[in-house]
């Protein structure tokens, strides 16, 4: 027969269980903020009980911000996925960024703009091949501006995908946005979805696809990173 102690203990498993499903873990680069509110609120505890609370809400506030939810991304090959949770900002022909060397070739360009509410981890569009990266200090700009992509402080992760296209994806600063952090290099091998960056605090991610590709969102369109299919890549390389 089960025991009450193996029933609590199962009890308890399955609550923890269901908790981590809810509550998604907290991205590495998140953790110096976190713990850097938390120690300001044991601080501002000694003079208030009010001011204890505030800094509480702030401290659970800055691990909600740099959450990173788990994501199904679909598998089906050629497909570009969004690479951040936002919303559809332009949909453009441009030229990609001028640090990659790629040339003046217009290219589509889907704009997705995050807003502090959004989840900031930036994922990986498409399998394949980490060609180049590049940092370019610049503006901050609001992020929802056109302009943005030329002006604004950015890094750009320019990909090869295993259907051999060139596909890029640019991390923007934003206003508030103080800090772009890329976790790829060159040469790596990379799969669609995989985390691979963050911006802090409100920014924007333009993706660029080959001419030809069928874009399937519009301006407006809330995307979903990892997982809401942007684009469909042309069938040859």
């Amino acid at each position: 027969m089960t025991s009450d102690r193996d029933q609590n203990s199962g009890a308890v498993s399955h609550f923890v269980q269901l908790a981590r499903g809810i509550v998604p873990p907290m991205h590495p680069a998140g953790r110096p903020f976190v713990a850097g509110a938390a120690v300001a609120t044991l601080l501002l505890r000694r003079f208030s009980k009010r001011f204890g609370v505030a800094g509480a809400l702030l401290t659970a506030w800055v691990a909600w911000f740099f959450r990173e939810p788990a994501r199904t991304t679909p598998t089906r090959p050629g497909l570009a996925v969004a690479p951040a949770d936002g919303t559809v900002s332009h949909v453009v022909e441009a030229a990609p960024p001028a640090e990659l060397g790629l040339g003046s070739a217009p290219m589509t360009r889907i704009s997705v703009f995050l807003s502090v509410f959004d989840v900031h981890v930036q994922r990986v569009p498409v399998p394949g091949l980490v060609r180049q990266v590049s940092y370019r200090p610049g503006k901050f700009l609001s992020a929802d501006l056109d302009k943005a992509s030329e002006d604004n402080e950015r890094n750009t992760v320019w990909l090869t995908s295993e259907g051999g296209h060139d596909v890029v994806v640019v991390q923007i600063a934003g206003l508030v946005a103080r800090r772009i952090v890329c976790q790829v290099a060159e040469g790596d091998k990379v799969a669609a979805g995989q985390t691979y960056g963050l911006i802090r605090f409100g920014s924007r991610v333009d993706l660029y696809v080959p001419l030809g590709s069928r874009v399937l969102v519009e301006a407006g369109q809330r995307t979903i990173g990892g997982e809401t299919v942007l684009a469909e890549l042309p069938s040859e390389g």
